[in-house]
């Protein structure tokens, strides 16, 4: 069972390594100040607010650091936002009743949790075994902040938790590295900053039209990886869909019942390493099915979207959220448009040269006899392309046409 340690309630308002001065109740050391939170309209708004039962979509957020170590990265939160320091295991912390909700922190290895993982380990470590293992690799494995679900309009304080860590002592800059990164030190993975976004509805139109959506946004959603502190990782995020499910998917005619969707979904991406994940919400879904072909793959069961493109940059002094919550906004509006998701979907079939079975792509290749686009397009193909390509409101600078206002 968690308790809460009695060094930890002895010491809040302290760091976890000596030298540095203490935290003061308001998250402050004596001699800093939190940057100013972004406001709440910087963060903008889901096209589909309810979920199918009527509740406000809400979002969780997952943030990955290093350095400070889980328990003084607690008694930070606690002392910055409220709550009470709760240890789990040596390298689990939560705080409990903090103005955010309830938080945790921990080690994101799961060796190191032997507690929770009974059937999902092939071996299971003693406490003690446990405890040195998470020692030993704590200066390459992240710890990962997990935060209760918020409100869209709430994620502003996301960042200030972000700050209590990093004048806390939190490190991180898009990627974990060997050495110093101004010496171009190799990278040993990906720092990851993942959103939870609760689903608007459990039906295979619904999910079908966000993954489209984000399958043709993928390539924009990845270009900004360098841009927070100049150490964004392209390499280090998550790979691309298969480009042949990516095909498949996007194809016309593709209209699968929810077991199929599944069994489609599993046989092309038996991986949580994809930019969104779908297997939280699969699971949730139907879990016999996914844990025929998963038997032991760490997922959660939750009916949300995992999206795991963007990076997390703790240590670079104003970093915020909010960039990358934006982007996400940009494929749930392009979802939320299904006449200009089917144009896009259409569109880039041709421009792939992928072999279409539709009437209206058909008719757009310009006299290519075998059906694919390998033809130079004619004028209402191109009029096609462009209408394709129409905006479709607000998007952060930088956007594709294809959502560009």
């Amino acid at each position: 069972m968690p308790r809460v340690r009695g060094r930890v309630e002895q010491s809040v308002g302290g760091l976890s390594h000596g030298g540095e001065p203490p935290v003061r109740r308001d998250g402050l050391s004596p001699e800093q100040r939190l940057p100013e939170r972004p406001p709440p309209s910087a963060f903008d708004p889901l096209p589909v607010v309810p979920t199918a039962a009527g509740a406000p979509r809400r979002v969780g957020v997952e943030v990955e650091f290093m350095s400070l170590d889980v328990a003084g990265a607690a008694r930070a939160l606690a002392d910055a936002l409220g709550g009470v320091p709760v240890e789990e295991d040596p390298h689990a912390f939560a705080v409990r009743g903090s103005r955010l909700g309830d938080i945790a922190i921990e080690l994101d290895l799961r060796h190191v949790h032997p507690q929770r993982h009974v059937h999902a380990l092939p071996f299971r470590l003693r406490p003690a075994g446990a405890a040195w293992l998470g020692r030993l690799a704590g200066g390459l494995v992240p710890r990962e902040l997990i935060m209760a679900p918020l409100e869209p309009d709430r994620l502003s304080e996301v960042d200030e938790a972000i700050a209590v860590l990093r004048l806390a002592g939190a490190t991180g800059d898009g990627a974990i590295r060997f050495g110093s990164p101004g010496f171009g030190s190799p990278q040993f993975g990906s720092l990851g900053l993942h959103f939870n976004i609760d689903v608007p509805g459990l039906d295979v139109e619904t999910i079908l039209a966000r993954l489209r959506a984000f399958l043709l946004l993928d390539k924009w959603l990845r270009m900004p990886k360098a841009e927070p502190g100049g150490g964004g990782v392209p390499s280090a995020v998550p790979p691309r869909f298969p480009e042949d499910y990516v095909r498949f998917v996007l194809q016309p005619g593709y209209a699968p019942d929810m077991d199929g969707f599944i069994d489609d979904y599993l046989a092309a991406n038996p991986t949580r390493d994809r930019g969104l994940d779908l297997l939280p919400l699969l699971l949730h879904i139907d879990a016999d099915r996914v844990r025929a072909i998963l038997p032991r793959e760490k997922i959660a069961a939750r009916p949300v979207f995992h999206y795991r493109v963007p990076q997390a940059h703790v240590g670079v002094p104003g970093w915020s959220v909010a960039p990358d919550w934006n982007r996400w906004v940009a494929v749930e509006r392009l979802a939320a448009d299904p006449d200009r998701l089917d144009d896009l979907g259409r569109a880039w079939l041709l421009f792939r040269g992928a072999p279409v079975d539709d009437p209206l792509v058909e008719g757009m290749v310009g006299g290519a006899a075998d059906g694919r686009a390998d033809a130079p397009m004619d004028e209402p193909a191109v009029g096609t392309w462009r209408a394709a390509v129409k905006p479709i409101g607000a998007a952060p600078a930088g956007a594709p046409a294809a959502i560009r206002p």
